[in-house]
């Protein structure tokens, strides 16, 4: 009976409510991810493909900033409650072709060699617009690890390659004005990325380069070099579900399914 009962609980964990910007996670009660039930949100990323260290490349000046630590109680001494690095900025209606063109979906995440290459192909689908790639030639990760986006970030397909490749290539978080709500749940639900909604239209405000903090207790964005702070929307219950590792993780821990 525990085949039929894991196969039920996988099935209600996917139907992640399509209606609202939000979607939700099931438990005893229905509950927005965007509400906030009291859950101390911290930002250790598990995801299981998480298998790469921090970007360098030797032929760049620039040293990029990692997640920053801090200890408490309720914390372990590696558990970052802020992410530090340089921002890379783009407009409104970034779709899932620009974040990681089709060609590419054939390669598998689960795979460690094929995730690597997911990461370096990160944004490779932006237009000649765009004069600074995201992701150098030659490396897998990029010195961004924070996107600033617009309005509707990752439009277009359903594709689950789009946050993973983002996360591939290092981006701790994803701040835009609004989202395509099957980004948001696939960022959800993969645990690659965490995807802030920002109160005020960041992508006017910063510039690719600019050294930002995104700090998740206080639901703010610092930008260093212009030195202005703007609020984020609490991500509320996603926050858990994205530190456990995706969505899968989440449930395991939990109990709403059986551990493997």
């Amino acid at each position: 009976m525990a085949a039929p009962a894991a196969a039920a609980a996988t099935r209600t964990l996917l139907s992640l409510q399509n209606q609202s910007a939000s979607p939700f996670i099931p438990s005893r009660q229905n509950v927005s991810l965007r509400q906030n039930l009291g859950i101390p949100i911290t930002c250790s990323m598990k995801s299981p493909f998480k298998h790469l260290s921090t970007y360098s490349s030797p032929n760049s000046p620039i040293t990029p900033l990692s997640a920053t630590t801090t200890n408490s109680p309720t914390t372990s001494p590696t558990t970052p409650t802020n992410f530090h690095g340089l921002c890379y900025v783009v407009g409104d209606n970034i779709d899932t072709d620009q974040i990681i063109p089709a060609e590419y979906l054939t390669l598998v995440p689960s795979k460690p060699d094929e995730y690597r290459k997911l990461g370096s192909y990160a944004l490779i689908g932006l237009p000649s617009t765009y004069p600074i790639r995201f992701v150098e030639p030659g490396v897998f990760q990029s010195k961004y690890s924070i996107v600033i986006g617009g309005d509707n970030f990752g439009c277009g397909s359903s594709r689950e390659h789009a946050p993973v490749a983002l996360g591939a290539a290092g981006v701790k978080a994803v701040v835009a004005e609004s989202y395509a709500r099957i980004f948001f749940r696939n960022s959800v639900a993969t645990g690659e990325v965490y995807p802030f909604d920002s109160e005020v239209r960041l992508c006017e405000e910063c510039s690719t380069g600019d050294v930002v903090t995104v700090e998740l207790a206080e639901c703010r964005l610092i930008n260093h070099t212009t030195g202005k702070e703007y609020k984020l929307k609490p991500i509320g219950d996603a926050g858990p579900v994205i530190e456990a590792g995706g969505i899968f993780a989440y449930a395991r821990k939990t109990g709403m399914i059986p551990s493997i």
